[in-house]
């Protein structure tokens, strides 16, 4: 073979190859979120903020920061109307999308959450059911692949009676006291009703269970039983239209509104402005603040809105759950960079991000970087524990906003968690789930 034959055949190569090759140099560092969402239905009114502050926090981080870590985050939103069914179509829909498939999932749904629990493991896609879902599987001995920090809804229902408490004059003064609890029939609605009896027990304060089918616009019956019990106190755990009949209803009643604490899901803008001025006093559970007094609130208005990038409307940043979504998209996030910092900047898989969703640490000084201090409190994740058990704030509804009204209140670990142990070991085990040694995750 002649020179000037391989010389051609070298360049007739290189011409094939150097396309080809810039082709894949050129492929874009991308990394993809599956959103489900309900924008549409009985529960909108409470979905399409949190999906507007979560889809507003992403266009943020690729806006003002180029991506995590040069890499950009792509999404897409899937409707699901709050319906469990509608909810795994759409996660088996999105699963696979993206270079690297899906880097996580939030179901936004308790309901769904249960559904998808069996899958992660198999998918190798982790759940971030973010203050919601099943609590047993905030022991990550059990459940390695669902996580659902800062935290769970027994931890809640704990610091919520520690604060009744706290309003009563100390744990002493709840003896003998009426609180109902009233909670969407659900397997969310559910979940604080074992803690709420565990304390019962202790306390020894009367408790009533009274369960509001979804979509929970009619609720005659219950407040008629109410009235009748006369309590000192109401807990609600409500979602979407519920939350705002309950309201209208507890006003409609005369029944003190500063007695009257919904949980984190049942204390939003869209609860309290249909009953007007009847809605004032009204408290709520928060583990972040409401309004846009933050550094991250500014940059939001800076490079999403005043770009013309927001998902929403300028003037609904900063409700309460806009900034429920803003928070789950930032713990997602760097969940994402803490990840990066074992497996490198690059766009990874739902398996190393869960490492990263396990070995979070997010300090206070890390939180005033991002532009949130204040706005929530520090987050550290274990092998061992999935939840963090972070205290919970109260804010109370004054007719036009929403103003926190304590400290932190911190939640009864020790009353929480035994149980919530012996929880794993029974969901665990339901799923032919064996218990991992974490001294071996080191």
């Amino acid at each position: 073979m002649s020179l000037k034959t391989l010389w051609i055949g070298a360049l007739a190569a290189a011409l094939i190859a150097g396309p080809m090759a810039a082709a894949v140099h050129a492929q874009p560092k991308e990394m993809f979120v599956p959103l489900l969402v309900y924008r549409t239905g009985p529960f909108a009114p409470s979905g399409i903020p949190i999906a507007n502050g979560f889809v507003d926090y992403f266009t943020l981080v690729n806006e003002r920061d180029g991506g995590v870590n040069g890499v950009k985050l792509t999404w897409e939103e899937c409707e699901t109307q709050y319906k469990t069914d509608l909810g795994v179509e759409c996660y088996e829909k999105l699963k696979g999308k993206g270079p690297t498939g899906a880097a996580l999932v939030n179901p936004y749904s308790t309901g769904i959450t249960y559904q998808l629990i069996p899958k992660a493991a198999v998918d190798k896609v982790p759940v971030f059911s973010m203050g919601y879902g099943m609590t047993a599987s905030a022991d990550g001995r059990w459940f390695p692949w669902v996580f659902n920090f800062p935290t769970t809804y027994w931890s809640q229902a704990s610091a919520v009676i520690r604060y009744m408490a706290q309003q009563e004059g100390g744990t002493e003064k709840l003896r003998g006291k009426k609180i109902v609890h009233i909670f969407h029939n659900s397997p969310y609605g559910k979940e604080a009703n074992p803690t709420l009896e565990e304390l019962s027990r202790r306390l020894g304060f009367e408790l009533t269970l009274l369960a509001v089918d979804s979509p929970g616009q009619e609720q005659k019956a219950t407040w008629l039983q109410v009235r009748r019990i006369n309590p000192n106190w109401i807990f609600l755990s409500g979602w979407g239209v519920m939350n705002q009949v309950a309201v209208k209803e507890a006003a409609g009643i005369g029944f003190p509104m500063d007695h009257f604490i919904g949980n984190w899901w049942s204390a939003s803008d869209a609860d309290v402005i249909p009953a007007g001025e009847g809605a004032k006093g009204y408290k709520g559970a928060t583990f972040h603040a409401p309004g846009t007094g933050f550094k991250v609130h500014a940059d939001l208005f800076k490079f999403v809105y005043d770009k013309g990038k927001g998902a929403g409307k300028k003037e609904g940043v900063g409700e309460v759950l806009y900034n429920r979504g803003v928070v789950n998209a930032m713990l997602s996030v760097e969940a994402i960079r803490t990840a990066m910092t074992k497996h490198g900047n690059k766009p990874l898989t739902g398996a190393e991000v869960r490492w990263g969703f396990e070995n979070l640490n997010l300090t206070e000084p890390r939180l005033e970087q991002l532009g949130m201090k204040g706005f929530t409190h520090p987050v550290k994740v274990t092998c061992e524990d999935h939840e963090g058990a972070g205290p919970v704030m109260f804010e109370q509804w004054d007719g036009k906003k929403w103003n926190i009204v304590s400290d932190w209140i911190p939640v009864m670990r020790d009353v929480v968690r035994p149980k919530l142990e012996a929880a794993a070991v029974e969901e665990g085990k339901k799923l032919s789930y064996t218990e991992r040694d974490c001294a071996k995750e080191k």
